[in-house]
């Protein structure tokens, strides 16, 4: 009788762990993009892990360009910037009209690759949905005040150089929607009307796929845009919402 119930027993735990194995599989290929060890898939919704994948990209071009690539994203390779110190780039990429995927960020926009990956999950996932629950309308235009400056922070002569001095980090100002529509960081932001109530949430959604995002919120020199940036420290667990 003993032997009996410790072979039951040991069944019992072996149908267990089969059975969470099984499930496991089954969430990691219904729902990848919240497992951490799957590759990420730009086509796929954000998950759990989207936002720590995107800053594990790095400095790895050819990987973010291939996933630019298979999203159905249309860009051109950007040339390197050398400069001595802190400063330039060896990832840099510019959206580019057409594909399959719509990008609607206003022309002359080069990031490092990684952010705009991040971009293009931000506008598929969050802006363009969030257009349509305040407003109605989609955006057709997303207005930025640009990534790559050789500067420090806050264009400082001293301190700690910003992550627009290596194209990782992109200012956004301002979104227009296919009625004509303006929905301006300055102007917007505060207030409980429709506009800001917008804006709000595409800063906590950004919140999800970039290390450091930072609004007026946070200080009066970001009263006019929206700080995105995939800051190394972001892939060691560091992030800033704010």
């Amino acid at each position: 009788m003993k032997a009996l119930k410790q072979t039951l027993w040991v069944l019992l735990v072996f149908a267990l762990i089969a059975g969470g194995a099984l499930l496991l599989l089954l969430w990691t290929r219904s729902r990848p993009q919240d497992v951490p060890w799957t590759p990420l898939d730009l086509s796929q919704p954000i998950g759990a892990f989207t936002g720590r994948k995107l800053a594990g990209l790095g400095t790895d071009d050819g990987q973010c360009r291939a996933l630019l690539t298979r999203a159905g994203v249309h860009y051109e390779k950007l040339a390197p910037v050398e400069r001595q110190g802190e400063c330039g780039y060896a990832n840099g990429v510019r959206f580019t009209g057409g594909g399959s995927r719509t990008i609607g960020f206003s022309p002359g926009l080069g990031t490092a690759c990684p952010v705009a990956a991040g971009l293009a999950l931000w506008e598929w996932n969050i802006v363009q949905p969030e257009a349509q629950k305040q407003f109605g309308s989609r955006v057709v235009r997303i207005e930025h005040f640009g990534s790559y400056s050789c500067r420090r922070m806050y264009g400082r002569t001293t301190g700690d150089w910003s992550e627009h001095a290596r194209a990782n980090a992109v200012d956004i100002a301002a979104f227009v929607l296919a009625d004509g529509r303006r929905i301006s960081v300055l102007n917007d932001w505060k207030g409980e009307g429709d506009k800001a109530v917008f804006l709000r949430a595409v800063r906590d959604g950004a919140c999800r796929l970039f290390a450091t995002v930072l609004s007026p919120d946070y200080n009066a020199a970001h009263r006019d845009h929206l700080h995105l940036d995939q800051a190394a420290r972001g892939e060691m667990g560091w992030r800033a919402c704010r």
